[in-house]
């Protein structure tokens, strides 16, 4: 089956769920790790008829196993940075179900990448191999057709010269940066952009001290003069992206949906705190259902906010597959 044009639609509630349990079906058959996870929490896939029913894989158990279904074979493998130990990998079978996935994902909040000229200020990535984040920006700085546009390491001189230039010219921009490089390139050239829209994608990764997000946007907006900055919510083991426009509050494509579980009880649903549970229908050769490790909230106008990450890896449930083998 051809999944692409049921997965980006503009999704009703009711459009959503349908998909989104006709993939539960097909990942419970054909992925191993979620089948072998769901024989482990004694769930037959057979008994589960609403969204709500449906058990969502801890996301550890990309590091242990390789999350796909049989018997589609990978494109490429996207790997985590490994800042905190193991790699965590996730198997693409169709590239182009993650590029429809950004593209228009990036057109739904944003509009369309040729409107931009792109920066990007990526040196953790840049410095490693099978970064999806890089391959994103990659694909939107091709297909901005700008000149201009591209990746910068740590020419942090050469990146605020071509700011200063494109601020000039009137240029529309879009300056997307890990944390702590937007806060290394702002200690020595700070500068206010007008026509340019800053997003982070967060993460120190070991280079800096952590700072929560209200903090980290105070930094980067004084330098910048500007009121909002943007983040960008992704991970190497999803698809799609959120992303927030203001005060941190991220917003999800179509295709995905944010909400939470209770901290203590992994299978209890919480209406607006707890740990955030991710439905990414792009994943659907691996799994569109996954426990992540990010503690958040839930707003009233169906945004999230992410408040931190769990201080432990193992919950009820992960621990019995991770030194499984299949």
């Amino acid at each position: 089956m051809h999944w692409g044009a049921q997965i980006f639609q503009n999704h009703s509630a009711k459009s959503f769920e349908k998909v989104a349990l006709e993939i539960f079906q097909f990942q419970a058959q054909s992925n191993p790790v979620y089948r072998n996870y769901l024989h482990h929490i004694k769930v037959d896939p057979i008994s589960v008829t609403k969204l709500d029913e449906v058990p969502y894989l801890p996301i550890e158990l990309f590091k242990a196993h390789e999350v796909v279904c049989q018997p589609h074979q990978s494109q490429q493998v996207f790997t985590s940075s490994g800042t905190a130990g193991v790699q965590s990998q996730h198997s693409v079978h169709d590239l182009s179900i993650y590029e429809q996935s950004f593209f228009k994902g990036f057109e739904h909040f944003y509009g369309a990448a040729q409107d931009y000229t792109i920066l990007a200020l990526l040196p953790s990535y840049l410095e490693r191999s099978g970064s999806s984040l890089i391959y994103m920006c990659e694909k939107l700085i091709q297909a901005s057709e700008k000149e201009e546009s591209g990746f910068y390491l740590n020419e942090h001189e050469k990146l605020y010269a071509q700011l200063q230039h494109l601020e000039k010219k009137g240029q529309k921009t879009l300056l997307i940066g890990v944390s702590f490089g937007l806060l290394d390139f702002i200690e020595k050239h700070p500068l206010p952009l007008e026509h340019t829209t800053v997003m982070e994608t967060g993460g120190m990764k070991g280079r800096r001290k952590e700072m929560i997000r209200e903090e980290l946007h105070e930094h980067i907006g004084a330098a910048f003069h500007q009121k909002n900055i943007h983040s960008e919510y992704g991970m190497t083991e999803l698809l799609s992206q959120a992303y927030a426009k203001e005060q941190g509050r991220f917003s999800c494509p179509p295709w995905m949906r944010v909400s939470c579980r209770d901290i203590n009880d992994p299978f209890s649903k919480s209406k607006h705190r707890g740990g955030l549970n991710i439905i990414d229908l792009a994943n659907v050769y691996s799994c569109a259902f996954i426990a992540s490790q990010d503690l958040g909230k839930i707003n009233a106008d169906g945004s999230f906010e992410v408040l931190g990450r769990f201080d432990y890896s193992d919950v009820r449930g992960c621990n019995l597959m991770v030194g499984s083998s299949l």
